[in-house]
């Protein structure tokens, strides 16, 4: 029953909702059709077509609502009836608003037409009134049933009292109900917490850290168990206080200790911070700790922090450090070792070639055939000694520490290598096209020999029966839209590509061809010891960059390089 009460209520609430709309959009309608009345008779005075706007609009204005009407009243036949006669109504008054604009566009406003018109669009729009009058009258009186028949369920209001009370009871006992149900979870969620708390307890142990609370209201402490096994101490062994804590702090780390607390009073917040603690035992142990500032619900405020023993980590780094140390120490020993031993072999490498010489020049024509050929063997092993000894050289040159970047053109490193293989470019007529190639940041001497080593490879593994060509070109690319860079470390790259048409070589072998001392051909086909390209690579790697190879057989070779752009 009160259910059916609170129904009665709604749909009374719900009809005078219902009616207030209905009136208003039949007010909104008598409203659009008084806008293009007036505008007409603004139409007549001034001829002006401006007043014509609200008849324009009106029609359609009046169409939106007659959607909204129907919708409205469309589970009441009468109203429906009613709605299609007054649609017939305004059309007839928006019938006779055109035949006025007939003879008023062309200021006849004296003929007894435009006046016969004129008086009987009157009438129609008195007719609109009335009709609209007649609708809205049902709908208050539709109301107004409603309020009475309303009236009378409100008799049995008593009832309606005594069953409120009835289902109040039914409430607070499904009230306690359920107070017991959320107690068996609460003990449920207690003893869950308790599991969590033993776990983090053997968290702290594990990764050796302990967490410590300050309660900033009352300036009251908690310290976790595991922070207490931090200072060698057992559980709860102490008071938690800041000055129990600095007795154990390293007498060097109090003062900026005691500084890091002062700021954390002062900003409700510790940032990180690195100590000593020594034990009871003379134990120094290293700790990091850091806090941050949260509030509850009641606004009270608690700094939560931690502190990590870093102390392997310190140790670590020291050791990390000392072979550092010790390897940059063999790198200088090893690059000064094969830069003395280079110029300690060409002495009597030089010895060898002139006495060489010499044997040539005086001896030759008293030697064997047997001896002239090892002659010639002994002069191509010197010859390649040097060759060797020199690239030696090169490559200790391209391991230097002592890397300095300068902005650098490129486009001049480019010639200048050119002008270093101008000999043998004129001599075996080689073609090179490059595009221009900005200013970057790079070694200069190491590019430069760069651009050397991979023209001269070009030329040397040039194909017999054509002309050497050499193409540069340069872009710069995202380095996530390059499959062919992994792992980049910076978004942007300059991609400068040498091509060319020789003999080119296996695909396979891309990657082996870089490596110190490989060669894909025999040494008595071609010239070479192997190191030019590892120079390459080296120089490349010296400024963070890749190089990579493509090759094919009988058609030619591409390395393609890249340097990061640095922003």
């Amino acid at each position: 029953m009160t259910y059916r009460n609170m129904g009665d209520l709604s749909k009374s609430s719900d009809l005078v909702t219902h009616t207030y709309k209905v009136n208003v959009q039949l007010e909104q309608v008598f409203s659009y059709l008084k806008d293009a009345e007036t505008g007409q008779r603004g139409f007549i005075i001034t001829n002006n077509p401006i007043y014509l706007d609200p008849y324009e609009a009106g029609r359609e204005n009046i169409n939106n609502c007659f959607v909204e009407l129907r919708e409205l009243t469309k589970d009441n036949p009468v109203q429906q009836a009613n709605l299609k006669e007054l649609n017939s109504l305004i059309d007839i008054r928006m019938a006779y608003f055109e035949k006025s604009f007939r003879f008023s566009a062309v200021s006849n406003l004296e003929d007894s037409n435009f006046k016969q018109y004129f008086l009987e669009g009157k009438m129609a729009m008195d007719d609109v009134r009335d009709k609209v009058e007649e609708m809205m009258g049902l709908e208050n009186s539709l109301l107004e049933n409603q309020k009475n028949d309303l009236q009378k369920n409100l008799k049995f209001t008593p009832i309606f009292l005594y069953l409120v009370l009835l289902m109040s009871l039914l409430l607070m006992y499904l009230a306690y109900s359920k107070v017991i149900s959320n107690l068996k979870r609460l003990k449920a969620a207690n003893a869950e917490l308790e599991i969590f708390k033993e776990s983090a307890n053997l968290s702290e142990i594990v990764s050796h850290h302990g967490n410590w609370v300050w309660h900033i209201d009352d300036n009251r402490f908690v310290y976790s168990d595991n922070f207490y096994r931090l200072l060698g101490e057992e559980p709860q062994s102490f008071k938690p206080t800041i000055e129990n804590f600095m007795a154990f702090v390293h007498p060097k780390d109090r003062k900026k200790l005691s500084k890091a607390f002062k700021k954390m009073i002062d900003l409700k917040d510790l940032p990180y911070v690195n100590y000593r603690v020594i034990r009871k035992n003379g134990d120094i142990r290293h700790l990091k700790a850091y806090g941050k500032t949260l509030s509850d619900d009641e606004g009270s405020k608690q700094l939560l922090g931690t502190s990590t023993d870093i102390t392997d980590e310190i140790n670590n780094l020291k050791k990390l450090a000392e072979r550092n140390l010790e390897l940059e120490r063999n790198n200088k020993e090893l690059s000064a070792f094969n830069h003395v031993a280079s110029h300690d072999l060409q002495e009597p490498l030089r010895k060898i070639q002139t006495f060489l010489s010499r044997l040539e020049e005086k001896e030759a024509q008293t030697l064997s055939a047997s001896g002239l050929v090892y002659m010639e063997r002994i002069k191509s092993a010197a010859t390649r000694m040097r060759l060797l000894i020199d690239d030696l050289l090169q490559f200790s040159r391209s391991n230097k520490a002592d890397k300095v970047f300068e902005k650098s053109s490129l486009n001049v490193l480019l010639e200048k290598a050119k002008q270093d293989l101008a000999e043998v470019i004129t001599k075996d007529n080689v073609s090179i096209q490059a595009e221009s190639i900005p200013e970057i940041n790079v070694i200069p001497f190491q590019i430069q020999q760069l651009f050397v080593n991979l023209i001269g490879n070009s030329i040397k593994y040039s194909s017999a029966d054509r002309s050497t060509q050499i193409k540069i070109t340069y872009e710069k690319i995202r380095a996530s839209e390059d499959p062919h860079i992994k792992k980049a470390k910076k978004v942007f790259y300059h991609k400068i590509a040498f091509s060319d048409n020789g003999i080119g070589f296996d695909n396979t072998y891309a990657e082996k061809i870089f490596v110190l001392f490989n060669r894909l051909h025999n040494k008595d086909e071609y010239s070479g010891t192997g190191i030019g390209l590892s120079i390459c690579k080296k120089i490349i790697e010296n400024h963070n960059g890749y190089i990579l190879a493509h090759g094919i057989p009988n058609v030619g070779a591409t390395f393609t390089i890249y340097l990061p752009i640095k922003y």
